[in-house]
């Protein structure tokens, strides 16, 4: 690979590979929103764009030498929004769009950050009985881009890879996402209370992440999908003692407080054997590491820890 084109770069995940392929000596043309470069060295090429404007990216990019084309940009990726219906259906629509750019200028590859919650969102909506939350929504517009890109892509000759992630967590996050609003709520002495932690889990550190894209890039298959994880999957309340064991051992942990209405997912969904033997990817950085990282960083923001 030489060359790439990453959306959403500037968020956290796209803004880790950018630097990871600046870092091996890969060209990248980094877009995002209007003024959404900060996490991007000035030494990128920056392109601004609107995700609804994807359509239009033949006409925005003149290079028809691009290698792979990266496609993070999602909005309501967290929060509130990921419960916007139309938001997401949305999202699903633009991913498609960009999928058709990418083989209009001609990319090698078309590789789209897809999520583990699309299988836990299947488990959810299809099981007699259940009430799944109103994240699965977010859940569900990753899965209608997956199974709707899938087709568009063998439709049209494109090299399609779906990535999925786990759950990403690190130094650069700032969404309200579970590894970095418990950190700051240990930073600010804050009760910490969990369910009882029995649903099976998996976290992978940002810098992992990125080197995984890179090498997804670099070495997947077409039309294969990808979990990007630790291969160390295990239930979440032994993720939790190793955060306090790592970061806060003198800290109280209750678990139970708190309900869990979502879905366990067996560890045989976490299993990272295919993106091992096809990429040669492997996380290196432990969990009790990865969250000394990133408690760190959050200190070093010398800004408001609360989300």
């Amino acid at each position: 690979m030489k060359k790439a084109l990453v959306t959403g770069a500037n968020g956290f995940v796209g803004s880790a590979l950018v630097k990871d392929l600046i870092a091996n000596n890969i060209e990248v043309i980094a877009l995002d929103r209007e003024g959404c470069c900060g996490n991007i060295s000035e030494s990128v090429r920056f392109v601004p764009y609107e995700l609804n404007n994807s359509a239009a990216l033949p006409d925005i990019i003149p290079d028809r030498d691009i290698d792979v084309f990266y496609h993070f940009a999602w909005a309501g990726s967290a929060g509130a929004s990921r419960a916007d219906t139309a938001l997401q259906l949305n999202n699903a629509q633009w991913t498609v769009d960009c999928l058709r750019a990418a083989k209009e200028m001609n990319c090698g590859k078309f590789v789209c950050a897809g999520s583990i919650m699309e299988h836990e969102t299947i488990s959810a909506a299809y099981k007699q009985g259940n009430n799944p939350g109103l994240g699965y929504i977010y859940g569900s517009g990753k899965l209608a881009a997956h199974t709707m890109c899938m087709s568009v892509a063998s439709d049209i000759g494109m090299d399609l890879v779906w990535a999925k992630i786990t759950n990403a967590y690190g130094a650069g996050e700032l969404s309200p996402r579970f590894v970095n609003t418990t950190l700051r709520k240990i930073i600010n002495n804050e009760p910490l209370q969990f369910t009882s932690g029995t649903q099976n889990y998996d976290f992978v550190y940002i810098d992992d992440v990125a080197r995984a894209f890179r090498l997804i890039g670099e070495n997947g298959k077409p039309f294969c999908h990808y979990l990007i994880g630790s291969s160390n999957a295990k239930p979440l309340r032994e993720f939790i003692l190793e955060m306090k064991s790592a970061v806060a051992p003198e800290r109280e942990f209750v678990f139970g407080d708190v309900p869990f209405t979502g879905v366990n997912m067996p560890l045989s969904d976490f299993d990272c054997s295919l993106t091992e033997r096809d990429t040669g990817f492997k996380a290196e950085i432990s969990f009790g590491e990865g969250v000394r990282q990133t408690m760190q960083w959050i200190k070093e923001q010398n800004c408001d820890t609360k989300i």
